[in-house]
């Protein structure tokens, strides 16, 4: 037909080896340890974090005239926020990512909860104190006192918000797509560089117009945060409606 669009020539690159091929899956590569790699990202974070406080901590002996630097002090308050946001939501991003490699099991309700919102706690701890602080002081000229609070308060919000894990998966979410996988594609999964989903067929129609399908081990697609099945080769909502 003159109206019908043309077969896009797909390439397939290997997440492990960046290998590329066209139109037929790359091979993958074994070898990863997933809870190792997941550990060292969390000591990442946690040493981010970690910094972000110690930069609160001077933000706060600014406020209160214990550190003087020379130059404008309403600067260098602003510019210890922004290093204090960088470094909250740098270390949220990580905390994240481990998660999706190596998630907690729902059974602890309690220890999934918190640690899904560790990048939560993490920005509370580096933003609230600071802004109680700066409410409550009558030292700074109004001027400062308004702009500092108000670039603080913007900070606390974006931190939190950023560091919200919108979309926390668990082990048994994990274990129950590596199951599907095996069963349905020997273990690989494929994905795109902006879709959301992972699939099991290189060859679902929802990815005939990408130009680049990613391909990997479940885990991969976890970790590249694809962690929602296609509703169409993967076992999703239209699937299982199917099947009903």
């Amino acid at each position: 037909m003159a109206n019908e669009k043309k077969p896009v020539e797909r390439k397939f690159v290997d997440v492990k080896s960046g290998k590329e091929t066209k139109n037929v899956a790359a091979e993958g590569v074994d070898g990863k340890t997933p809870k190792a790699r997941a550990n060292g990202m969390r000591i990442f974070a946690v040493l981010l974090w970690l910094l972000a406080i110690a930069a609160e901590v001077v933000v706060i002996a600014l406020i209160n005239g214990i550190l003087y630097l020379t130059g404008d002090a309403m600067i260098w308050m602003i510019a210890g926020i922004v290093l204090d946001l960088i470094l909250v939501v740098a270390g949220a991003f990580l905390w994240k990512k481990a998660n999706r490699i190596d998630p907690a099991s729902e059974k602890n309700k309690v220890k999934f909860f918190l640690w899904n919102n560790m990048g939560v706690i993490a920005a509370v701890i580096a933003f609230f104190p600071l802004v109680l602080i700066l409410l409550n002081n009558k030292e700074l000229d109004a001027k400062t006192k308004k702009i500092v609070s108000v670039v603080a308060t913007i900070a606390l919000i974006a931190a939190v918000g950023l560091s919200i894990d919108y979309n926390p998966v668990s082990a048994e979410d994990l274990e129950a797509a590596k199951e599907a996988a095996i069963l349905q594609n020997d273990g690989d999964a494929y994905w795109t560089q902006w879709g959301k989903s992972y699939h099991f067929d290189p060859d679902c129609h929802t990815l005939m117009r990408s130009k680049t399908v990613y391909k990997g081990t479940i885990e991969e697609a976890f970790e590249a945060n694809r962690t929602d099945p296609c509703d169409f080769c993967a076992g999703g909502k239209e699937a299982k409606e199917q099947n009903q």
